[in-house]
């Protein structure tokens, strides 16, 4: 499975690490990923998602079900 947040879509990104000499070298950026069961209402039972920490932030806020449907995510098939 890539790494990747299931309900924001939050990917790797590629970037340069840059030393004191300006030598540039490549790196990969990975976003802060986490599992996290989620307590979801309407189906009266948990959802173990990978989340970035961001999107953890945003479900507190918004709200499970809203999120999953602004990703297109069938919450059932979880």
């Amino acid at each position: 499975m890539a790494r990747k947040c299931q309900l924001t879509g939050k990917q790797a990104n590629n970037a340069f690490a840059v030393s004191h000499s300006h030598r540039r070298t490549k790196k990969l950026q990975e976003a802060n990923l986490q599992w996290k069961r989620v307590w979801w209402n309407e189906g009266n039972r948990w959802v173990r998602l990978r989340l970035s920490t961001k999107a953890i932030k945003t479900l507190e806020k918004k709200g499970l079900q809203a999120m999953a449907k602004e990703a297109g995510i069938n919450l059932n098939k979880l």
